[in-house]
């Protein structure tokens, strides 16, 4: 008796993970399944579950279309996100391990005061930043892109906490040595802190890259467009290009995917270790 109540058990937890990863899935589904198929076979009152014909011409169309430079705003964003995950990790992870160890009578002080902005909501910073921004000459350029977005308050409490459980034996011993403070992080934390590092740029990299106010207002010229902007002008009042948005939508997702998909080892062991339930 206990045996097959086990087993029901079992049963009946991989059935509700197969019906909840399914219900997962169904946005990719759609996103392929339109992205490939004609206009007509997408507005059609009969749904299929798949089109009469896979249109693979589409992804052709979506990078030959004038209107909307995809390539381009694909490079963009890659840079963007490339610059701005690895400036992240930088200077959060330094200002996370000055926190962390170096002796400071007001470094909680500063600690704090760094959560605070966490509370500011972008709305009350976006126009100061903007004026800045434009008084500076960066509109519709990388740097007006990407040097705003830098720092990250979460970032820097995330690798706060990480540090402060890092083994004091490790740059004890590197101090022995004659190691200070910044050999010391470039030399032997770092390299031991690889999963957090992974944990946040991955967090980072997803943020930067799903991007749109921001690059909706710097980005004023289509060379400084990303693939976000680039998405939003195939839907607008005049015409609505349905399969285009779809392949549009899917080719955008494919960094994400690579991107989790080669860090995923590391994310739960960063956050596991960062001490955020602390």
């Amino acid at each position: 008796m206990h045996d097959a109540l086990v087993r029901a058990g079992r049963a009946l937890r991989l059935t509700l993970l197969i019906a909840l990863a399914a219900l997962f899935l169904v946005p990719f589904y759609l996103l392929l399944r339109n992205g490939l198929a004609a206009e007509s076979d997408i507005t059609a009152p009969d749904w299929t579950f798949f089109p009469r014909a896979l249109h693979w011409s589409n992804v052709r169309e979506l990078f030959d279309d004038p209107n909307v430079p995809m390539a381009h705003a694909l490079l963009n964003s890659t840079l963007i996100a490339v610059a701005t995950t690895a400036g992240t990790l930088v200077l959060a992870s330094l200002a996370g391990y000055g926190l962390a160890r170096i002796p400071y009578r007001h470094a909680n002080a500063v600690f704090y005061a760094i959560l605070g902005t966490l509370m500011v909501p972008a709305a009350v910073t976006f126009v100061p930043s903007f004026v800045l921004v434009s008084s500076l000459g960066w509109v519709s350029t990388l740097r007006g892109l990407i040097v705003p977005t830098l720092f990250s308050a979460f970032a820097c409490f995330v690798f706060r906490q990480y540090f402060l459980g890092f083994p004091r034996e490790l740059e004890d011993a590197a101090q022995v040595d004659g190691l200070g403070y910044w050999r010391t992080y470039w030399r032997v934390v770092v390299p031991n802190s690889r999963p957090v590092f992974a944990a946040v740029g991955t967090i980072v990299f997803i943020g930067a890259w799903n991007a749109f106010l921001w690059p909706l207002v710097i980005g004023q010229d289509r060379d400084a467009w990303t693939v976000q902007v680039a998405l939003s002008t195939l839907n607008n009042a005049q015409t609505v290009n349905l399969h285009e948005l779809f392949v549009a939508a899917a080719v955008s997702i494919v960094p994400l995917l690579v991107v989790f998909l080669f860090l995923q080892r590391y994310i739960v062991a960063g956050v596991e270790r960062s001490g955020i339930d602390d």
